[in-house]
C-alpha cells in the first residue's frame, strides 16, 4: 500500500491538496493510495499518546497503523523556519522504533513560500528516515514559491506539472 502524507497539521494546506493531486495522478495509472493528513491528528496526541501513553489514543492508533501497514510513502512537506514542521517530526516519534520504516520505500516532495523549495526541510527529514532505515527515493521534489504557481487544486507552473509527473513515473518504478 502506498501512503501519502500530508506533513502538516494545518486544516486545508496546500500539503493536503498536493497529496491530492498526488493521489488523482496514482488512481489514473491504476495505483491505489490512501492519504495520512497530520490535520486528523488529536490535539493532545503528545500527551494522550506518546511515552507512557503509548497505545492509549484511538486516533493516533488509527494513524499509525496505517503507517505500518503501508510499504511505500510519499511525504509531501512544506517548509517551517528553515525545517519541516515539527508536528511530523512528534508523530515519526509517536511510532514503533525502529521497525515502523525500517526498509520500506520512501519519496519526498516539499513546499515553500520562499525561493528554495523547502531544501533544507527536506534535508533534515531524509537524515531522520536514513537512521530509521527507509529507502528514499534519489529525486526530491522541491516547489518553490508555491502561492505563485498553484491555485489550491492545480499546479500553474509547467514546469512544476512536469516534474510532478516524473516524480510519480519515477515513485511507480521505484
Amino acid at each position: 500500500m502506498i501512503t501519502l502524507i500530508s506533513g502538516t497539521n494545518r486544516p486545508a494546506s496546500n500539503s493536503r491538496a498536493i497529496v491530492n493531486l498526488y493521489a488523482n495522478m496514482l488512481q489514473e495509472r491504476g495505483m491505489p493510495s490512501q492519504i495520512l493528513d497530520l490535520a486528523d491528528l488529536p490535539a493532545d496526541f503528545t500527551q494522550s499518546a506518546l511515552y507512557d501513553n503509548t497505545g492509549k489514543n484511538e486516533a493516533f492508533n488509527k494513524l499509525s497503523a496505517m503507517v505500518a501497514n503501508s510499504d511505500k510513502f510519499v511525504f509531501v512537506v512544506p517548509e517551517y523556519n528553515s525545517s519541516f514542521p515539527g508536528v511530523l517530526k512528534a508523530f515519526i516519534d509517536g511510532l514503533d522504533y525502529p521497525y515502523t520504516f525500517k526498509d520500506k520505500k520512501g519519496a519526498l516532495i516539499g513546499l515553500s513560500s520562499g525561493m528554495q523549495g523547502s531544501g533544507l526541510a527536506l534535508s533534515h527529514l531524509s537524515d531522520i528516515l536514513n537512521y530509521l532505515g527507509m529507502h528514499l527515493m534519489a529525486m526530491r521534489l522541491k516547489l518553490a514559491h508555491i502561492e505563485k504557481n498553484f491555485n489550491g487544486s492545480q499546479l500553474s507552473n509547467k514546469l512544476y506539472q512536469e516534474l510532478l509527473e516524473q516524480h510519480v513515473e519515477q515513485f511507480l518504478k521505484f
